[in-house]
Formats: C-alpha cells, structure tokens, sequence
C-alpha cells in the first residue's frame, strides 16, 4: 500500500497453505479495483440504454416492479442465476440462500451445470453428500492420473491445493509418478511422465474397461479398512463385464495395451489416485453425455485398487468451518437424491436444488402461462459460459424484469433493468468457505479487507440481504441487518439443539452475547468456525478455531494434513460406501447402448470440439484486464496438422465451425497440441456485442464456443452441459 493506493500485489511467503503462490486472478486485483469499467453506482435502463443513479433510486425500481411480477404471476416466475465467482466470496456464499428462500421459487440455476454438478451428484450416491468428494493427496501419493485436467493453466479445482504444478513435480522428484489423460497436449502433459491422447467424452469407457482389466488380473483390492463398509464391489465389477480394454480401444483412441498398463500400474502402486476435473464432467460422447457416470466410475477405480481414504489416495478434507459431512449423525444419514420438482418444457429433474443452466432459455420462452418472466442473476455471464448462447441471448430480450448484482455491464448484465455492484474483491473480507471443503490439507485462513468502502456502498451480503427483504413482500423499511439477525439466532438454537453439535446445551443467550451484536458474514463465519469439528466451541476447546484464532494468526491456521475418516463422512442410508447404487449402474447400460456409436464416430473421422483454459484467462470477467489479455491472441482454432491438411486450412486463415445449434468462424491455428479428429476453442470469450461497457474485452473480442454447445445434450443425472466434445464440422472460410 501508498496511502490508500495498492501498488503492488505478492503471494504471502508465509501463508501456511500457499507458501506464497499467487494464481493471475489473485495478482490483478489492483487492476481489477481500479478498472474503469468496473461499475461503482447502480445501474438503471432507461429508454434502452443504462444510466447511473443513486442507490436509493436503484432500490426503488426493484422494490415497483419485482413484487409486481410475484403478485401477478407468483413466486415460479422468477429465476435465480449464480454465477462462478459465488463460490469465491464470502457474503454470496452465506446470504444466497436467504434470498432464495425469501423469493420462494424453484427455478434456480447456477454455474455448477456447466462445470462440477457431475463430481458431486456421484458423491452424493456413493458416500450420501454431494459435500463427500475425496481429492487426491498430492503431497504423499505415489502415482497420480489426471483425466481432463489442467492444473498448470487453472490450478486446482475441487481440489484446493495452492501450487499445484508444483506438487506435481514434487510427486516425480520422490519418485513418483504421473500419468495425464487428455486430448489435448497441455502444459500439464509436458510435465508429466505419461500421456494418454484419448477421444473426447470416451473416458467413462476407459474407466470401465479399468476395472475389467483390474477384475481379470485379479487386482480387485479394496483394502481391509475401506472393505469393512464397503457394498456393491461384485454387481459393479460384473456391470462392467462388457467393457474390456479391447472393446473400447477404437471408442477411446487409447490401445488396449495401454489401458491394461495404466490398471496395472495404479493397482501396483504403494499409493495412487485418479483425479477428474471438468474435462470428465462437461464431456459428451456420440450425442451423449455420461458426466456422473465418469465421476463415479473415477471413485470406482480408486476404490478397488484400495487407495480411498488412506494417505496418498483420495481422501476426505475435514473443513475447518465444518460441512455436511462434519455436522449432524456421524456415520450414516438419509443418503442423496434428485427429482424434487422438474422443469416445464423439458421436464429435467431438480438436482442439488437447481435446475440446469442449459434450461433458462426454453424456461422463458416456451413455458406458455408458466414461463420464467423475471431474473436474478448473481456475479454470472451465462450468455458466454451456457450452452447455446444465441438462444438464451435472445430469450432475455423477453423478459419482463431483471435485476443483476455484477460489478460489470457484461454480455449478460446488459439484459438487466437494475445492475446493483457490490464492492471490489479488495474492499471485502474473505474466508474460502467453499474451496477449502476440497482442501488438500485441513487448513484455515481469513482475510480482512484492504481497502474500505465507498461512502453510501453497501456491503455485498446487505445487498443481497436487502433483494431477499424486497422479495419477501417487506420493502425497503426494513434493514438488511434484521435478516441477518434471523439467520444467525436460528442457527444458534438448532445447533444448541443439536445432540451432535459441540455446543448442544448450552444457553442461546450466551453465545449470541459470546458472537457480539455486529451483523454480516463475520459474525456467521465465527459461528460456523467455533462449531467446526476443530472449533474453540465457545471456550470448550480453548485454543481452537475462531474469528479472533484467525485474526491472530494472519498467516493462516494449519490442522494438519488429511486423516482416514471412514466410516463417520459417511451420511449412507446403510452406513457403508454404497458403490452399486441402482441409478449409477444403470448408467453403465446406457453407457454401452452408446459404445457402437462411439466407435463410429471415432473411426469416421467425426470431429469432436473441445474447450480450453489459459493461465492469464481462465473467466469472461478477466477478459478486461489489460496485463492479462495482452500478448498475441489466444482465441484461436487449434487444429492438428493432420485435420489440417485434409481440410485445406492454414495458419491465421479463417475456419467455419458448425455444429447442431450455431456456427461461427474463428482464426485458425495449426499445433500438435490436440490430438487428430480434435479441434479446440476457449471458453469465455464472444465481447463483440453492442449494449456492454468492456473496453479492454471489446479489443480483443474473440469468439464464443458457446455459440455451438447444444442446449439439449445434458448428463440425465446432474443436468449438466456438454461443453467438450461437441460434435462438429470445420472447413475453410
């Protein structure tokens, strides 16, 4: 800092997490805070085009004209969308669901859809919490299998680990092993000891030929601690049967040599694990989508090959301000499921109460007297990062309101009658309530804000507090305090309540005397650390987790690494870890119905699309970031030379990409960095539209892959999108 002015932006060296490791995002927030465009006032839409106002008349609009479309059409005719950055803060992270109980309506859809919905739906039948994802433990492991993944561009996710290039080196330099399964040569396979070129979509078919080769070498082992609450390991292992290495080799492009080696290999291993990110969960094969299917059969492998729940498997994080898995009946509980309602036109299931985002579109514009008239969205741009983005630009045009808290007029927030900004990232507090839930250590670590707000800048949970007061039929009188005060005396008297909870019987009027009077997220994070399973519970475990532990310790606070924690994560009707559950093998039918077209398609030539992250770029919102964007361009076509060559295309040239929904044409660029019958396209870009204010995005406004991703192939399961794998056709412009 200089006065008041952030001048340069480093990791902390002595964090006792990240070791100073800073990722771009972190880095740039200086720019970020001072990017012109960022929106410091409301935004209202007047005569189409949007004007600044004052935060009173802001709330004024939303206050006339939200309630008049709950009365007229009722509470289904909302829609909520949040977006990626949601998981990233604080306050949306504590008060969204406020809101979303104040407006009362099932049409939630968020960004898990187009991302890790997949991971957790798998989870939750398996160990019976969508919360329950093991992540591997990098720093003890001995041979580690990335599927679709890339952490030297985009780090860990659903796998907090700060450095993870660097823990992946660490991995070789003891000896260990890395093995990296993707269709494209990333910077991640040039650090890696093996790389396996597989189709698009096809790595549920690998993973069940895995455990048939596994299964036919008699490797099946799930260990003696994991085994003792273990079902399913026979009807699953008999399921997969059909699968063998040589069944699925022209499907997957891997030779069945090869996939015999890799079984072999992590079974052998002292420890071991397989890890899949977005490339498995966002993944279609032959006009279908098998998301849940891959995640599961990933807990599969590393089940049978014994290396759940042990150091350097895949374990269970223990979140320092606790989690479903942490709080309530230890060892068993009422399991996982979907379906509490249903979208109109398509009929797709609730899933971890959303419903897909590929759905918003046809929910407003085909639902006849139920269509979606109104929209929330929340920190997202959804008309770049959702399928068929042309479709559901359009259909916003047809809404009757909506309101957005963004700190941008993005390609989405351009739809919105109201834009309420919240503050910068460095004039709020922060604690990563969500990712540390995947941490690969138990670890804590609270951030204050830098800088301090505008003078009339309300905080971001009092917005949102505010939209939930507004929703519930109170207007403005109220304050956002009042909700805030709700929610945190009920959850004092249910976890005083609570037979389970570190403070079950204690007096209500203790601990809120003990939280303080102060409202907002600090108040609720302290609740939350201080009855976390390493929590100071109020002075029952002096010297345990707390706000005050936090503040005291700048640098963070290290619980250790991970520990065994089966059989009491486990919140199974059974108790057990339910490998067999009848909805997931289902999928392994479904899964062979769809490998005679697989194989089709791979030996015809069918090009399949698939998205990719760069380092300095890795969300539309980044975009606008000078130091980031800056460079030669990278929303390019790349394009093996081999497809190249047969397509007539050049370097620099211009190609057209079809696919069901779209088409667009984008810059070509010819690399053996995909693998042949694969083209790649980033996610995210598109900043070409009229109505924004992104300066620095609009320069360079590259093409949005979106525009090609079908709104009507999704996983049957989790509802989420098929970004990579699209089927398409390329030639030259």
């Amino acid at each position: 800092m200089k006065g008041d002015a952030v001048v340069r932006i480093r990791g902390d060296r002595d964090d006792v997490f990240s070791k100073g490791f800073l990722c771009p995002k972190g880095s740039t927030l200086r720019q970020l805070h001072d990017d012109p465009d960022r929106l410091r006032r409301p935004l209202v839409m007047r005569d189409g085009v949007h004007v600044e106002v004052e935060w009173d008349e802001a709330w004024a609009v939303v206050a006339d004209r939200l309630p008049a479309v709950l009365r007229e059409h009722g509470r289904e005719s909302v829609g909520v969308y949040m977006g990626n950055p949601c998981a990233h803060n604080l306050s949306p992270m504590l008060y969204n669901r406020s809101l979303l109980q104040a407006l009362g309506t099932h049409r939630r859809f968020s960004a898990s859809t187009v991302d890790q919905m997949p991971r957790q739906v798998a989870a939750g039948y398996v160990f019976g919490s969508p919360a329950t994802v093991p992540v591997p433990d990098l720093d003890r492991t001995d041979f580690l299998v990335l599927m679709g993944a890339n952490p030297y561009a985009s780090n860990g996710s659903l796998c907090t680990a700060p450095d993870f290039p660097g823990r992946l080196e660490a991995i070789r330099a003891r000896g260990g092993t890395v093995v990296v399964i993707d269709p494209r040569r990333t910077r991640t396979v040039e650090g890696a000891d093996r790389w396996l070129a597989i189709r698009p979509g096809t790595d549920p078919l690998l993973l069940a030929a895995m455990v048939t080769a596994l299964a036919q070498d008699g490797s099946i082992e799930p260990g003696e601690h994991v085994g003792k609450h273990l079902t399913g390991v026979t009807e699953v292992v008999a399921a997969c049967a059909p699968f063998t290495p040589e069944s699925v080799a022209v499907a997957t492009g891997i030779p069945a040599d090869d996939t015999r080696r890799l079984a072999r290999d992590l079974a052998a291993a002292p420890s071991g694990s397989i890890y899949g990110r977005i490339g498995t969960t966002t993944a279609g094969m032959a006009g279908a989508a098998f998301g849940t299917a891959t995640s599961w059969l990933i807990d599969v492998i590393n089940i049978v090959t014994g290396n759940l729940d042990r150091p350097g498997g895949a374990m269970f994080p223990t979140p320092v301000a606790g989690s479903a898995n942490t709080r309530g009946r230890r060892g068993s509980g009422s399991g996982f499921s979907t379906g509490r309602g249903a979208t109109v036109v398509s009929g797709y299931p609730e899933v971890m109460g959303e419903y897909p985002a590929g759905a918003m579109a046809e929910e407003i514009t085909h639902a006849g007297d139920e269509r979606m008239r109104a929209l929330i969205t929340i920190a997202g741009n959804p008309v770049l990062s959702t399928p068929n983005s042309v479709q559901l630009d359009a259909a916003l045009t047809q809404l009757d309101f909506m309101v957005s808290v963004d700190i941008y007029l993005n390609e989405t927030t351009r739809h919105a009658d109201v834009i309420l900004p919240p503050p910068s990232q460095l004039q709020r507090s922060h604690y990563d309530l969500a990712l540390l839930q995947f941490a690969v250590r138990n670890v804590a670590n609270y951030s204050e804000p830098v800088l301090a707000r505008s003078d009339g800048q309300p905080d971001e949970w009092e917005i949102l507090a505010r939209l939930g007061l507004i929703a519930a039929g109170m207007g403005l009188e109220v304050e956002p305090a009042a909700v805030d005060e709700v929610g945190i005396t009920a959850m004092v008297h249910a976890s005083v309540a609570d037979s389970n909870s570190p403070i079950h019987g204690r007096n209500v009027t203790e601990i809120m005397a003990a939280l303080g009077g102060q409202a907002g997220p600090e108040r609720l994070l302290d609740f939350m650390l201080q009855t976390g399973p390493f929590g100071a519970a109020f002075g029952r475990n002096p010297g345990g987790a707390s706000l005050d532990a936090l503040r005291a310790n700048p640098h963070g606070l290290d619980f250790g690494p991970l520990q065994p924690r089966v059989p009491e994560v486990l919140r199974t009707p059974s108790g057990a870890v339910e490998l067999a559950h009848p909805v997931l093998l289902a999928e392994l039918a479904r899964l062979r119905d769809a490998l005679p077209a697989a194989a089709t398609a791979a030996a015809s030539g069918q090009l399949s699309l698939v998205g990719r992250r760069d380092l300095r770029s890795n969300n539309s919102w980044m975009h606008n970031i000078e130091v980031l964007v800056k460079g030669a361009p990278r929303c390019t076509l790349h394009v093996h030379p081999v497809d190249a060559g047969r397509l007539g295309l050049q370097t620099g040239g211009l190609a057209r990409v079809t696919s069901r929904v779209g088409e667009v044409q984008v810059t070509v660029e010819i690399t053996e960095a995909v693998r042949e019958g694969v083209v790649s396209m980033p996610h995210g870009w598109g900043h070409d539209m009229s109505g924004t204010r992104l300066t620095v995005a609009a320069r360079r406004a590259g093409v949005n892959s979106n525009v090609l991703t079908d709104e009507a192939v999704v996983d049957p399961l989790s509802g989420t999108a098929v970004l990579n794998g699209v089927p398409v056709t390329v030639a030259s412009c």
